[in-house]
């Protein structure tokens, strides 16, 4: 039995939900250690699509299910959510745990955060009240989930927010929420909410103790960690391995197993620096194949080469034991492929991602020869074609991480499975 980490190692949107789901499938818990609404997996199962926000990609295996107290939540979302599953047969049998230590986001901090993207300091984000929600956790007056059990110290925690954020607001040229108005708004989700708390940090580590099968899920990637990412264009929270065990609440000698996503390319949704970017041809060739649209918000991602140098950070950050490298092919067809294997920077050429030079450093490419043959079919690296597999050699030899996983289609079985980490 095993702890494992999955963790998306470029800027988020790696294919974490497809593959998730896919270890789920020996898994007795998994659990959602960090980020909030602003994160979204779309799962294809048996010809059904769905899109998931909060709850964790297990739930189509009906695995048990927690949201844990690294996280912010939308009790709206939320409970929209667990509808929407419920209607399609899911979470009928106690399946989803929610921890009360986990922080809410209220209708102010949508309100907020929508405000903040409309000017000159927009960073790109999903407006979905996240960062202000960890805003308030940090400053020590946020609501905790807890909080909903209570509707007098709920009532007096919003009218200390709503205090805190009226000089934010009136400068903004925006109009809160009032307290009666935020609490009437979420009336029916903590109904509906309230039997689903408790503390969760116990609950995952009696399940290790048991020697379960712990899947711990994060959020976005690396390179939007608020540490360890492109600052400030980044999350509100930790995007890393080293997340799973302040966000789970369990120690780092507890995780066994941490597994990297990367796609075979690279993407990028909001503002900040990409330097593998292309905004020609190949690039909405790149968006268009490979559905490149936020499941979230629907915008069109950035796209462009397989950024190595960044690749090789993350698996610094995060110590990865394996590696799932998803979308490979979206890059049939290419005849060429271009792949960034170091900078060029004013102090010279480096093989090192300079994580804080972004904006003068240049990316260094090599070609590979690409392949035209179809890859939805195969099943093992022997049945690829030669250059594809190639391609996932040279990435293995760059990062000296061990490939787990390829996902050569959307569906759970258009996937090459090479080891999973929680055995055979």
């Amino acid at each position: 039995m095993a702890s494992v980490v999955v963790v998306g190692a470029q800027w988020g949107d790696e294919g974490k939900g497809k593959v998730i789901d896919l270890l789920t499938e020996k898994a007795d818990m998994v659990v959602r250690f960090a980020g909030g609404p602003n994160a979204g997996h779309t799962l294809v199962a048996g010809g059904e699509k769905v899109i998931v926000r909060l709850i964790p990609s297990g739930v189509l295996r009906r695995t048990r299910c927690v949201l844990a107290q690294g996280m912010v939540i939308d009790p709206r979302t939320l409970h929209d959510e667990i509808q929407t599953l419920e209607a399609r047969g899911y979470l009928k049998n106690d399946e989803l745990v929610v921890s009360d230590r986990a922080h809410c986001i209220l209708p102010l901090h949508v309100t907020i955060d929508t405000m903040r993207e409309q000017g000159a300091g927009a960073i790109g984000t999903t407006k979905r009240g996240v960062g202000p929600c960890y805003e308030d956790k940090m400053a020590r007056r946020g609501v905790p989930m807890g909080a909903l059990r209570d509707l007098s110290r709920l009532r007096g925690l919003i009218e200390r927010l709503t205090d805190a954020w009226a000089p934010v607001a009136f400068a903004g040229g925006v109009k809160l929420p009032t307290v009666q108005e935020t609490l009437d708004a979420m009336a029916p989700s903590r109904d509906r909410i309230l039997p689903l708390l408790r503390s969760t940090a116990g609950l995952v580590d009696a399940s290790i103790r048991a020697k379960k099968n712990v899947l711990l899920e994060g959020a976005q990637g690396t390179l939007l960690d608020i540490d360890h990412g492109t600052y400030p264009f980044v999350t509100s929270s930790t995007a890393t391995a080293g997340g799973a065990c302040a966000g789970a609440g369990i120690g780092p000698t507890a995780i066994e197993h941490v597994v990297g996503l990367a796609k075979a390319y690279t993407t990028r949704v909001g503002g900040g620096p990409f330097p593998t970017e292309l905004t020609d041809a190949v690039g909405e060739r790149l968006r268009s194949v490979g559905a490149e649209f936020g499941s979230v918000t629907g915008r069109p991602r950035r796209t462009g080469w397989l950024d190595l140098p960044a690749l090789r950070y993350a698996a610094r950050i995060n110590g990865l034991s394996s590696l799932a490298v998803t979308k490979l092919d979206v890059l049939t067809g290419f005849s060429e492929l271009s792949l960034c294997v170091a900078y060029d920077t004013p102090e010279g050429r480096t093989t090192e991602f300079p994580i804080d030079a972004l904006d003068t450093a240049k990316p260094v490419y090599e070609a590979m020869p690409g392949w035209s043959e179809p890859l939805g079919a195969v099943r093992t690296l022997a049945d690829l074609p030669k250059a594809a597999r190639a391609y996932l050699d040279r990435i293995t030899a760059e990062t000296s991480v061990p490939l787990g996983i390829v996902s050569v289609g959307s569906s759970r079985d258009e996937t090459i499975l090479l080891s999973h980490p929680f055995g055979a």
